[in-house]
């Protein structure tokens, strides 16, 4: 199973069961282990790698102890402290702040079950920042954070990879916090900002109180036009190359037909990703692909002719390509340039719009 089906199996087994769970160690053994077992793929009964209790001597405290620690090579490299699901974080990460730093741990993470919060030491080394780099929601999951989290998993895991990868996840976090604070109640020194860029006169509080619903207007308006482009023409090439018609193949037999087409494990990887992409809109069951000799579709019911995108990965630059929309059959179909499959989560909006087509029972005609 795919990284993000698995986390979605996960969540939606959370969804269930949080409100029978009414104590700090039920949530661990129904909602944190298994989260760790299934989605990050350790053995938490197995000592060596997965340790409950695990003791973190505080000063002159001995004895104390941290929920769990992961270890690679006989050391601790994540603390995970749990709560009761039912239970807020927001009082909770000072102690893992005092775990932190009598460790070899580069991670900590402070979990109820549902709400995942990582930790790490940016702003001074062995001494755990204030605010965490990354947080999960886990019944609320943003495609954005899923190659991050993926991180975390045994088989990936690198400390300096993720660690590398923190500061700037943190920052942006705490940007979009911000920015998503001003676009519901502009700050005065937002206003301020915003205003002495186009305002030559002295600014008062009476100007601010002036300004303040224009700023908040044209900031909700631009972002909401800066999203209609990206859905309809984000990561659309004008100089990419068409990618090759496709062309018949030789009049040789099947078996050496299917011998020149090799599937990769890029395209199967790209395969996982859309399948999760639209894990709410299609049953994963009715997705397959078609490898050929020209591209790789992702197919819907096993019917060729019901495609929802076509991807061509063996060039340096990757395409996919979206079919015309069911009430427009005849119009061109939409390419996208990618740099990676992991562009395909920007594509998203694009590729649900495609499947909708038959999540509805609309279809159209192509060749599969």
């Amino acid at each position: 199973m795919d990284f993000i089906d698995t986390l979605k199996q996960v969540a939606s087994r959370v969804g269930r069961l949080k409100d029978q769970i009414q104590t700090e160690e039920a949530t661990k053994t129904s909602l944190i282990m298994p989260f760790f077992q299934q989605v990050f793929g350790y053995d938490v009964f197995n000592p060596d790698e997965f340790v409950p209790e695990f003791t973190a001597d505080v000063g002159i405290k001995k004895g104390e102890k941290v929920d769990y620690a992961v270890l690679l090579d006989g050391k601790p490299v994540i603390l995970i402290e749990a709560k009761w699901c039912g239970e807020p974080l927001d009082k909770h990460d000072s102690q893992l702040f005092r775990y932190f730093g009598t460790t070899q741990a580069k991670f900590a993470i402070l979990t109820n079950g549902i709400i995942y919060k990582f930790y790490t030491d940016l702003e001074e080394h062995n001494k755990m920042d204030l605010k965490p780099f990354l947080e999960l929601d886990i019944l609320n999951i943003k495609d954005l954070l899923v190659p991050e989290l993926k991180r975390f998993c045994k088989s990936n895991f690198n400390v300096d990879e993720i660690f590398s990868s923190a500061s700037e996840l943190k920052y942006s976090n705490e940007l979009r916090v911000y920015f998503a604070a001003q676009m519901k109640d502009p700050s005065d020194d937002f206003v301020r900002l915003m205003v002495s860029n186009i305002y030559d006169g002295r600014i008062t509080q009476t100007i601010l109180e002036k300004f303040k619903p224009i700023v908040k207007s044209a900031f909700n308006n631009y972002v909401s036009e800066l999203m209609n482009d990206r859905i309809t023409s984000a990561l659309k090439t004008d100089t990419a190359k068409e990618p090759p018609t496709e062309a018949p193949l030789p009049a040789t037999s099947e078996g050496t037909k299917k011998e020149k087409i090799i599937t990769t494990d890029e395209e199967l990887e790209a395969f996982g990703t859309i399948k999760g992409l639209l894990y709410n809109i299609l049953d994963p069951k009715k997705l397959s692909y078609r490898d050929t000799e020209n591209y790789f579709a992702v197919i819907f019911d096993g019917k060729v002719t019901k495609w929802i995108c076509r991807l061509y990965l063996d060039g340096k630059k990757k395409i996919m390509v979206i079919p015309p929309a069911a009430e427009a059959p005849f119009d061109k179909e939409t390419r996208y340039q990618m740099d990676s499959i992991d562009d395909l989560h920007e594509l998203k909006e694009h590729l649900l719009a495609s499947a909708r087509r038959f999540a509805t029972g609309a279809d159209i005609s192509g060749n599969g």
